[in-house]
């Protein structure tokens, strides 16, 4: 029997990232920005200059989908793109003033959205839950390097006992 949607872990934590991630958005369309464009920001604030290849790696997208996304930034005047010193083919992005500055913005609405979203939640509460997140993280993680490794789910456990 299939327990009740509103009670599988899954489906609370997919509707919450939902919630989240619309939240934050409606906030960072305040500012200029569209879907996905403040990891890009975010990512070169890290680590300015990285080529596209990269961006798309460590954002987990597709090149097409991180050439759009620059394009639109830079037509927004929020990055530049810059050909290598060593090899022209390679173009490599950075954040130019406005894009600097932008950081700031993109910051304070993150702030703001996890701020609503933890509302009510004391720091023991938030600590745990983070320690959660994190677990929930590794897990998934690790299932996907063997997904990766094994293609045939060979090794998926099709059990539904809960490990209490």
């Amino acid at each position: 029997m299939v327990k009740d949607r509103k009670t599988l872990i899954l489906h609370r934590l997919q509707s919450t990232a939902r919630l989240t991630r619309t939240a934050l958005a409606m906030r960072l369309l305040g500012h200029g920005f569209y879907a996905g464009q403040d990891a890009v920001m975010l990512q070169l604030a890290h680590e300015d200059g990285l080529s596209p290849s990269i961006l798309a790696k460590r954002l987990g997208v597709r090149p097409p989908t991180i050439t759009k996304t620059i394009s639109r930034l830079q037509t927004q005047g929020f990055v530049k793109k810059e050909g290598s010193t060593t090899d022209q083919r390679q173009a490599h992005i950075f954040l130019t003033e406005t894009g600097n500055e932008a950081i700031k913005a993109i910051e304070k609405s993150i702030r703001k959205t996890e701020k609503d979203a933890m509302k009510g939640f004391d720091k023991k509460e938030r600590k745990a839950f983070v320690k959660m997140l994190s677990r929930l993280e590794v897990n998934l993680s690790a299932a996907e390097q063997l997904r990766q490794t094994s293609p045939d789910d060979a090794h998926d456990d099709d059990d539904d006992s809960d490990d209490e």
